[in-house]
């Protein structure tokens, strides 16, 4: 048991019961075919209905740079407006502006890409919408979100079982 009480392995099936089928464990994070577990929090997966994925807001830090950032910038340009500076300045003062007036596209776009917005996993349980699980790996997000969607159609479909191939096929008399 890892120290905020998570377990790496899942729980056996009890007698009588279905087999856990194990689809994804890592550390803090089981997905079987009857339950969904991240750290402390249990959900079955036959109570989930509605997974969808998002992306989660932006880092704050990151939109308060870009916000503050066009507040001055805009608010040098009026003041350069409104004092007639801007009919004293040379074409290369002028590109000079254009190119700081970019700051905040700048900005924006490395905020995003060194702190990425989380991936988040979605879904409804009874009436309520619940944040299942959040994640800035990709890679992890994705297998976690593909075992439990996995496990959702196991339970759907009753098992692993093909239909087709458990069938009998009619075979002609010869």
């Amino acid at each position: 048991m890892n120290p905020d009480g998570a377990t790496t392995r899942p729980p056996r099936s009890a007698p009588g019961g279905r087999n856990q089928r194990l689809l994804y464990a890592r550390p803090g994070i089981i997905v079987t075919a009857d339950r969904f577990t991240v750290g402390r929090s249990t959900w079955r997966v036959a109570e989930l209905t509605h997974l969808h994925t998002t992306r989660g807001e932006q880092d704050p830090v990151a939109a308060r740079a870009v916000l503050v950032s066009t507040v001055v910038i805009g608010g040098i340009g009026l003041m350069l407006g409104f004092t007639g500076g801007l009919h004293r300045l040379t074409a290369e003062a002028y590109l000079l502006l254009g190119a700081v007036f970019l700051v905040p596209v700048l900005l924006a776009a490395a905020g995003d890409r060194w702190r990425p917005p989380p991936y988040e996993l979605w879904g409804r349980r009874g009436e309520v919408e619940e944040l299942l699980f959040s994640s800035d790996d990709e890679q992890q997000f994705g297998q976690v979100s593909r075992a439990l969607r996995r496990a959702r159609e196991m339970h759907s479909y009753g098992g692993w079982e093909d239909p087709l191939a458990a069938a009998d096929p009619w075979r002609p008399r010869r």
